[in-house]
Parts: structure tokens; sequence; C-alpha cells
């Protein structure tokens, strides 16, 4: 029989159109390019297109085209209505999803088969279901006795990080507009084209001129979106340490704020766990987007009598993981999104080593040009080591052993974050006992990274605060105040 050999199956780009420079999109239309900087392929390392940065009068121009429109048509739109746009541009991802995972793919270095079965089906999924609520505000959140009716807070600032650019997108967009709201968003500097290419479905949905705001820019752009007077909101995903900042800066305003921030997730597996299907879970926690998931089960907690039984199976399935050009559609782990990122991978597992954990990654070769890093996994590694508290965002699993259940919570809660964490084990009242006491948002039981739009996501302690998803989700687009005693940043009555 002759050996066998690899056949690529590389997705086309042809499908999505590249400008070679891009606009804001202020006001439902793109505006001349200006003060550019390049957006670029992690894969390669390749110039994809060239963006706007925005500064801050663009962001003035943003924030008054979204009061407009929010004092205008769409503030006075009966929910019926607004939840026609939303199906509208639900509909318009599912066309298009094969154009916005490719696009996604080149932008982010993620593999194309996270793209189109992951990232653009949850989006779209995201629109469908908050449609479904925009009819519904009254029920959006909580109306206490005697309490006016829940109503949109009006403008909302938008802050999306670079792992799930259009995912995130749709998190925030989705349930703004569904309760009234209108949006200036800012995607992240390195992945800002699938926000662009988005802006093009609010155009292609007649969406009102100014309800989808997108500026793109660095963190300055972000931080004239935050202090901007007349935002009344401001949703961010990102970095702890950006989200303490915009803690700060907000702080003694009006504006009200959902944080969903940094994590150190715990996978906990117990002696009776299905072993076969926690590895599977255990893969899937840490090396989707290449680890780059803020709830990402960095931390492997192993009960110490089956520790050498689950290392050894999961080298084994970690030798069958390929890596390599994201968009063939084989690979299972593609390009880290830029060179900051990789740089700080590499540091952090460095520091573990130097620490005393041992390093292991199967065998692979990674491409020439490009940012890369293989699947890693640290042994020996103790509570007090870096790469046990810090986030790493990246593809590498600390793996760490326990004795009880007790031991196990312990050692799960000892961190600074609180996102999200997994349980594996065949008793249903130790998943329950375990879930009431483990401090995360978010925990998952014989499964990891599983996400639907009904389910509310968020996080305790440095993960931040406020839900996003599900009813939970919506409460964070509204107020219950009244009218007459609601105020906008600026401290206006409105």
């Amino acid at each position: 029989m002759p050996p066998f050999e690899y056949a690529p199956a590389p997705e086309s780009r042809a499908i999505v159109t590249i400008e070679k420079s891009y606009g804001l999109f202020v006001d439902g239309a793109f505006t001349r390019p200006k003060a550019l900087f390049p957006t670029i392929n992690p894969a390669d390392e390749s110039v994809l297109a060239e963006v706007s940065q925005a500064g801050p009068k663009d962001v003035d121009k943003a924030v008054a085209a979204a009061r407009r429109a929010y004092e205008g048509v769409w503030g006075r739109m009966s929910g019926a209505e607004r939840g026609k746009y939303l199906f509208r541009i639900a509909r318009i991802l599912q066309e298009r999803a094969r154009e916005f995972a490719v696009l996604e793919t080149l932008d982010n270095g993620k593999p194309i088969k996270e793209t189109r079965d992951v990232d653009v089906p949850i989006a779209a999924a995201h629109f469908f279901y908050h449609a479904g609520w925009a009819d519904k505000l009254e029920y959006a959140g909580p109306s206490p006795s005697g309490a006016a009716p829940p109503r949109p807070h009006g403008v909302v600032g938008q802050i999306i990080p670079w792992n799930f650019p259009l995912l995130m997108l749709a998190w925030k967009i989705a349930p703004a507009l569904a309760t009234g709201n209108t949006v200036v968003l800012k995607p992240a500097e390195t992945t800002p084209l699938s926000a662009l290419l988005f802006a093009e479905v609010c155009q292609q949905a007649d969406l009102p001129a100014g309800v989808v705001n997108i500026v793109t820019g660095d963190g300055t752009t972000g931080q004239a979106l935050v202090e901007h007077p007349d935002v009344d909101k401001i949703a961010f995903t990102g970095s702890t340490e950006v989200g303490k900042a915009i803690a700060r800066s907000i702080a003694g305003t009006p504006k009200k704020a959902t944080l969903e921030l940094g994590g150190k997730a715990a996978n906990i597996v117990f002696d009776d766990a299905p072993l076969d299907q926690a590895i599977e879970g255990i893969v899937n926690g840490i090396f989707f987007n290449q680890g780059q998931v803020c709830c990402a089960g960095s931390r492997l907690l192993v009960q110490e009598s089956i520790h050498d039984q689950v290392v050894a199976k999961l080298k084994r399935r970690l030798g069958t993981l390929r890596v390599g050009d994201p968009m063939d559609k084989n690979s299972d782990l593609g390009a880290i999104n830029s060179r900051a990122q990789l740089d700080r991978i590499t540091s952090l597992v460095d520091a573990g080593v130097a620490e005393g954990a041992e390093r292991w990654s199967p065998e692979c070769s990674l491409p020439a040009k490009g940012f890369w890093f293989p699947p890693t996994v640290l042994t020996g590694v103790s509570q007090t080591h870096r790469v046990a508290t810090e986030e790493i965002f990246g593809p590498v699993l600390s793996v760490l052993t326990f004795r009880t259940p007790q031991e196990a919570v312990a050692k799960a809660n000892n961190t600074a974050y609180g996102l999200s964490a997994g349980v594996w084990t065949e008793k249903g009242s130790r998943i329950l006992w375990m879930a009431d006491q483990l401090r995360a948002g978010v925990v998952w039981a014989n499964t990891f990274n599983r996400f639907d739009p009904t389910s509310p996501f968020g996080g305790y302690k440095e993960s931040g605060y406020g839900r996003e998803g599900g009813r939970h989700g919506l409460e964070a687009y509204v107020t219950t105040a009244p009218a007459s005693l609601s105020t906008s940043a600026t401290g206006a009555v409105r």
C-alpha cells in the first residue's frame, strides 16, 4: 500500500472582495479613508487592507448620528418593526455566510472550519433570537411594582476584541438594537474587516442611518468613545486591565457598563469521568481558536489517580491535530492573531518552564511566515506558577492534580478570575454541588465551550460584570427609570 499523502483542501478567498482602503461607517454611509493603518493576515503577514484611524472628531460625528437616530426614527419605531430589521440582518448573514467566514479567517487567523461552523452561524442565531425579543421590551428587564416599564438607555458605545470579531459584534449589536438603542461600535485594531463588511449588511438591510455606526482605530479611539459625554452605556469585551481603566473612567458619571473580561478557567476531570469524551472536551476547551478564548479551559485539574492515563491519552490526541494554513479545511489550529500576542504566549511558557514545569508539544512543522505556536501541554505545574495564575490566551494547557472534590474547588477558585469552568464526572449530584461551589459565571457539565444565544454569559471577580445573551443580557440594555428622570451622560433630562 502506498504511503498516505496529505491532500490540502483550501477554501477559495475569491468569494470575498477586500477593498484597498476603508473609511468609517457613520450615519449610514462610508466616509473617505484617511489616517490609514494596515490590517494584516496573521498566517503570512501580508497586508489585507488599510483602515482609517478614527479621531475624537470622528467619534463625535458617530455619536451625534446615533443620537439623531435614537431620538428620531429608531426611538419612535415599534418593537415589531425593529424586529423585522434584525430578522433581515440575520438572513443576510446566512446568505453571505461563506463570505464572512473567509474574511474572518483571513483577518483573524483562525481555521476556516471554525468561522464556517461556529462564528458565523452563532452570529446569525443571535440576531434571530433577539429579533424575537424586539416587541417584548416590557419583559426584557426587571420592573418592580410601580416602576416604569423598561426602556432603552439611548446611545451605546461598544468595544469588541480580536478573538471573535463577528461573533462579539453580534453579541453586542443584536440586544442593543432589539431593545431600541443605537450603537457606535469600535472593532479591534487588528481585526476590523468583518465589522466593516457588517456595515454593508446594514446598508443591504436598509437599516435607518445612524442606528449602527462603526469607527475603526486603536485604543485612543476606544478611549474617546468611552469618555464621550453623550454616550449612555458602554459594553466592552477585552482584557481585565482595559476593563478596569474603563470602570475608572466612567466612575461618577451616569453611564452604565457591562464588562466581559479575562479568564483562567479550570477544566476538572474526576476519576469516574468518561475519559475519551473528556479528552475531546479538554482539546476543545483549550485549543479552539488557538486558545485565544476568554473562557478557555487553560487549567486542567485531574484527579490524582488518573493523571498519567489522562496525560497519555491527551498527548496521543494532540498528535492528530493539524496546525497550518487557516484557509485549509483540514486545519485544526491556525495562526496566532498578532506578533505581540505570540510574544506574550512565548514569554509566559518560557517562564513556566523556568519555574519547573515540563513542556510537551506534538511533532509539527510550523509555516515559515506568520505567527505560529504549537499546541502545548505543561505538566508538573503548581498553584504558584505564572502559567497557573496568569491568562496566557494561547494554545497552552497547564495540568494540575487534586485528590478530593473539596481540593478541586479550592484550586479552581484560587484565581483572580471567574468566567467559566468545566466538570467531568458521572455523578449528577457532584456536578450540582460543584456548580454551586465554583465561583464562575458559566459551569459546563461533561462538555466545554458550548454557547447559545438564549443562555447568559459573564463572570465574577476580575472577569467583569453583567451578562450577555438570554433575557439576562437584555437587562443590561434597558433601564426602568421613568423617562422624565432618565438622563444621558451629559446630565440632560430626556
